[in-house]
């Protein structure tokens, strides 16, 4: 399985009993469709190595307590400890309106309601306070924060994301 072909689901935070038992620091806000699962791959060494889990179940809302097979010491849960986490995007469950994930979104177009076209998405930077749309405009960067106010529509058909920015944003780069 390659990285491309999945998303991150969490990471391996702690160990929990001396058989084994991990604790996982889930990415998402529905950590719940995530507590029954047969599988899930852990990042070691650079390669996603697939890992059977015998027995999951949320730990304080946002953890997940899991065991898994062949993991039966403190030891073998510290071969594994802060590996990263992922599952196929296959799993992901469908999102629907103007909800979406940043992989799904890359490469479509940015089209401002009384600019016009912007550009293509080729990133989505999620490290500041907030998160932005990296588009490139024929070479030239322009930035447009993710906020919710400013989406109008995200037509997946059309891979397009209509969006209302504030007067004189797109502007600012383009002078």
């Amino acid at each position: 399985m390659n990285k491309e072909d999945c998303f991150y689901l969490g990471k391996i935070v702690k160990k929990y009993s001396f058989k084994g038992e991990v604790l996982a620091k889930l990415d998402t806000d529905q950590p719940e469709i995530y507590e029954n699962l047969d599988a899930i791959f852990l990042e070691l060494r650079n390669n996603l190595v697939p890992f059977f889990i015998e027995k999951s179940q949320l730990h304080k809302s946002d953890l997940l307590r899991i065991k898994f097979e062949d993991v039966d010491t403190e030891l073998d849960a510290d071969s594994i400890m802060k590996s990263k986490m992922f599952l196929p995007l296959e799993l992901l469950p469908k999102l629907e309106g103007n909800k979406f994930y940043f992989h799904e979104v890359i490469n479509f177009t940015i089209e401002d309601i009384n600019f016009g076209k912007v550009g293509i998405i080729k990133a989505i930077n999620d490290s500041t306070a907030q998160a932005v749309f990296e588009i490139d405009r024929d070479g030239m960067e322009i930035l447009i924060p993710m906020n919710d106010e400013f989406i109008i529509k995200v037509d997946r058909d059309k891979k397009t994301i209509l969006v209302e920015t504030p007067e004189g944003l797109i502007d600012l780069y383009i002078q």
